[in-house]
């Protein structure tokens, strides 16, 4: 094992991006093989594509905070909101499609600064924050649509259809581009900037960064703004994807989206994070998610599921953790 760790290309791509990559090819194998004609290879990967485009964008969002040693359980609810309040604005109010979603992305902002004010500026801790953002999104959702469902644009509205080109142009999957795209972007902020490298200071001993001068507050203060931002992405491609939306939604992402951070190689407790690992564990979540619903499981199953990977894969950076130390 130590020698293949220090193969150049396993050092350069990471052993445990290597292996999530098997992980992720064999899964298809063996579902492939398990249901046969159950899962059809092209509308498998066509359903997996389409719940990679939003659990992606918050499994990065989502990174950029547990990097900081915080977390935030609100992201799916807030999602939620976000699509529900700007597309009840667009249905009922009139407001125009581009501004629906500009507003969509701002309110997944607004929702990032308030997380990070309270963390940063109050030393609420990042647990009852997100308890409790995540019923302020959730009441706030329901009280503005009045309880009401919102369905965003068909595709052949030819007034505001062409919002959901951002998912799908003729055929071709326009979203795991700019999906990828902003990881990259992610992963440069993350690794080549002051920004991140602070970002995963923070993690790693805020204390140590704080006595070295360097305001810990607005760094942690940011990784909780972007983290909002991506939120407000999500919530776009989600009805892009989907369409409709309901009030009182959203948790069973939280779960599957931290999953899909904490199994690609983000430490729980901080100052550990990788973008690239987190792009393929949703990957991986994403496609488990398909074969279970082809097995012909429910969502009590899927969830009983997802929260035992998200034990092991914390269990397994506890463990790893201990071992280096």
């Amino acid at each position: 094992m130590e020698k293949l760790k220090q193969n150049p290309i396993v050092k350069k791509l990471g052993l445990n991006r290597i292996l999530l990559v098997g992980i992720l090819i064999l899964m298809f194998v063996v579902f492939k093989v398990v249901l046969g004609a159950k899962f059809p290879v092209g509308d498998s990967i066509k359903s997996t594509l389409n719940y990679v485009y939003f659990l992606g964008f918050l499994s990065l969002g989502v990174t950029f905070v547990i990097a900081t040693g915080g977390i935030d359980f609100s992201i799916g609810p807030v999602m939620f909101c976000c699509a529900l309040v700007s597309g009840y604005c667009m249905t009922s109010y009139g407001i125009p499609c581009a501004a629906a979603m500009v507003l969509c992305v701002l309110i997944g902002l607004c929702f990032g600064t308030f997380n990070g004010w309270l963390v940063s500026y109050m030393s609420v801790p990042p647990f009852i924050v997100s308890m409790a953002s995540m019923n302020i999104a959730k009441g706030l959702a329901s009280v503005f649509t009045k309880t009401q469902s919102v369905s965003w644009p068909m595709s052949s509205d030819p007034v505001n259809g062409w919002f959901r080109k951002i998912v799908s142009v003729n055929g071709f999957p326009v979203g795991i581009v700019i999906f990828l795209t902003v990881a990259v972007i992610c992963g440069i902020v993350l690794y080549r900037t002051k920004p991140g490298r602070y970002i995963l200071c923070l993690g790693s001993n805020s204390e140590a960064v704080r006595l070295s001068g360097v305001n810990t507050r607005k760094w942690r203060m940011l990784a909780y703004m972007i983290c909002g931002t991506l939120v407000g992405i999500a919530a776009l491609f989600f009805v892009a994807t989907y369409t409709t939306v309901q009030p009182g939604y959203g948790d069973q992402y939280n779960n599957e989206a931290i999953a899909g951070c904490v199994m690609g190689g983000t430490s729980m407790v901080g100052g550990l994070a990788s973008i690239g690992g987190t792009v393929i564990g949703v990957f991986i979540i994403s496609l488990l998610q398909q074969g279970i619903m082809a097995f012909g499981l429910g969502k009590g199953q899927q969830m009983i599921i997802t929260g035992i990977i998200v034990i092991v894969a914390v269990y397994a950076d506890v463990s790893a953790r201990r071992r280096k130390n």
